[in-house]
């Protein structure tokens, strides 16, 4: 099955201890999708938004690393959806696991120490230089 990482498990070290094994198929986005810091302690989620979209990497996973991954991602509030398709740089699709948080109706400020680990991912991954460069911002945004 394929699982779509755009948080702290983008980051190789991290997804390594969380699901051993996870191999990356592809840099992908979630069109229509913007990212959101719906919880007090700045962590993000995505949720739909007409014209914008949001990168990550599509990485096949076993049941054992689905669980695994779907442990820490509960940590962290956000809750398993299995109806979003992924969209790669060659536009092919393909349905995915990801996780949300419920939105608030509230942005918080996001957390800069959690979009290091955001940026240090999608830097290792390849993902489009505008993105992370916006993730770079955001995070010396949320240390000044």
């Amino acid at each position: 099955m394929f699982y779509f990482a755009y948080g702290a498990l983008l980051d190789p070290v991290r997804l390594e201890q969380v699901a051993p094994g996870a191999k990356l198929v592809h840099v992908a986005h979630l069109p229509e999708t913007r990212m959101t810091f719906p919880s007090p302690d700045g962590l993000p989620s995505v949720e739909p938004a007409t014209g914008h979209t949001v990168w990550g990497g599509i990485f096949k996973v076993t049941g054992p690393q689905l669980a695994a991954i779907t442990k820490a991602e509960a940590a962290e509030g956000r809750q398993r959806r299995d109806d979003l398709r992924a969209v790669d740089r060659a536009g092919s699709k393909y349905d995915v696991v990801t996780f949300v948080q419920p939105s608030t109706g509230t942005d918080f400020p996001p957390s800069g120490e959690y979009l290091d680990l955001v940026v240090s991912g999608a830097r290792h991954w390849g993902l489009p230089t505008g993105w992370v460069v916006g993730l770079e911002e955001l995070a010396d945004d949320a240390r000044a």
